[in-house]
């Protein structure tokens, strides 16, 4: 337990620059606070004592602005930044090194049963504000551009932009530490397309 808890607080040391030392990082982030809570309550819903699950979830919600499921699966060194509208849902699984920031849903379609939630793999960005709907798969080492709404699969090492989003790739290559604005725009992509092929038959015409 106190090896998790080091753990966190390193995390959010190491993610947020803004923060100044470990007390402050352990007792005043939200984050930190709604995923403490949310093991907690885990632990709870687990051993079959759901009532007391959700009361520590909402107890959390309502301190935090953090709405966590308590039966979500959560992994290592999840981290929340800022943290205010941020929820997610019930059967979602959550993998290791993962960040989100404020306003981010990983929720549901409403049509799907079971498993109704996203699996987010490790070591994933998911940007302010973003939506991840349905039991889909966002795999290992994806970028998630703000106000994106991702309702399919996303392969690993893309970066997924737009609503409804769609992956983009740099140069064919993996996205190496994107930040939410050093994002790449898919419509200026395109007229930059288009923008090379008039330029292509206008030299077609010319000659």
């Amino acid at each position: 337990m106190f090896d998790r808890m080091r753990e966190d607080i390193k995390t959010v040391r190491e993610r947020d620059p803004a923060s100044r030392s470990d007390f402050e990082a352990y007792f005043l982030y939200p984050g930190s606070i709604a995923i403490r809570m949310h093991r907690r309550a885990n632990w709870f819903y687990r051993h079959n004592m759901k009532f007391l699950a959700r009361w520590v979830s909402q107890r959390a919600a309502h301190k935090t602005g953090i709405e966590i499921h308590p039966a979500a699966k959560i992994g290592r060194r999840f981290f929340i930044d800022h943290g205010t509208g941020v929820v997610i849902g019930e059967t979602t699984e959550i993998g290791d090194d993962v960040t989100i920031y404020q306003g981010v849903t990983l929720g549901g379609t409403g049509k799907d049963t079971g498993k109704r939630h996203p699996t987010i793999g490790n070591n994933v960005m998911i940007g302010a504000g973003a939506k991840v709907l349905g039991p889909m798969k966002i795999g290992d080492n994806v970028k998630i551009a703000a106000g994106a709404v991702v309702l399919d699969e996303i392969p690993p090492n893309t970066t997924a932009v737009g609503v409804p989003a769609k992956v983009v790739r740099m140069n064919g290559e993996r996205v190496n530490d994107l930040d939410q604005i050093d994002i790449p725009d898919p419509i200026q992509q395109e007229i930059d397309d288009l923008q090379n092929q008039i330029d292509e038959l206008k030299k077609l015409l010319n000659k």
